[in-house]
């Protein structure tokens, strides 16, 4: 069995681009009290983490009420396992440039293996390059490229694009209209070496909660 992680490490203080416009992701450490055990001599201090952090920190999960209109009331604590766990997958690879803009339907469908099928779309566009290697949003999705995943039939997309800053394709609110979780910034895509692997997104389980990070498995034989 080969595996591999898509999941971009959360670092203990991570600065967001100038978009985001300077969130931060902070861990601190607090040295708890020594705890007494009154069955034996067992003392110790413990580490205790307080987490300050937002949802799109390091690789995320997006369930389709991130956007209100499209609340199918699917979040963290209900999403169901088979729709994150273990889902058969298909792997479309592009090499797209930084700046290189819109992908329509057409290059899906050209670059698609045989066949498109599974619960789950693993889409590589930028080839070895990660999401923070190009211009932000330079590459995304163009209308009729959502069109095409959603008709798919799939309830997960594994990604390095989405929309664009410059020219808006309502990306996200359309792929959550039909049904689709997104995961956001995964890294080690261009290590997938089968068209048709299995995916695990798996988030903590916070009920009510629709934009959290993620670990991402790619697994195949």
């Amino acid at each position: 069995m080969n595996v591999v992680d898509l999941t971009l490490p959360i670092p203990a203080r991570q600065m967001w681009q100038e978009s985001w416009q300077g969130e931060e992701c902070e861990v601190e450490t607090v040295r708890a009290k020594t705890w007494d055990i009154a069955q034996g001599p067992c003392r110790y201090q413990a580490q205790v983490y307080l987490l300050n952090l937002v949802g799109m920190s390091g690789t995320y999960i997006d369930f389709p009420g991130h956007i209100v209109a499209t609340d199918d009331g699917t979040h963290a604590g209900n999403a169901p396992l088979e729709n994150l766990y273990r889902v058969a997958a298909t792997v479309i690879r592009l090499d797209r440039a930084d700046g290189s803009g819109g992908i329509s339907a057409d290059a899906l469908r050209r670059a698609a293996p045989e066949p498109v099928a599974g619960g789950a779309l693993v889409l590589n566009a930028l080839g070895r390059r990660r999401f923070d290697e190009v211009g932000f949003r330079s590459v995304y999705l163009l209308a009729d490229a959502v069109a095409w995943i959603v008709a798919s039939g799939v309830r997960l997309l594994v990604s390095d694009v989405f929309e664009s800053d410059r020219e808006p394709q309502n990306v996200f609110q359309c792929l959550f209209a039909g049904g689709i979780a997104t995961v956001c910034q995964p890294v080690n895509l261009h290590r997938i070496a089968d068209p048709h692997p299995r995916i695990t997104a798996l988030p903590l389980v916070v009920s009510g909660v629709t934009q959290l990070p993620c670990r991402v498995i790619a697994e195949w034989k």
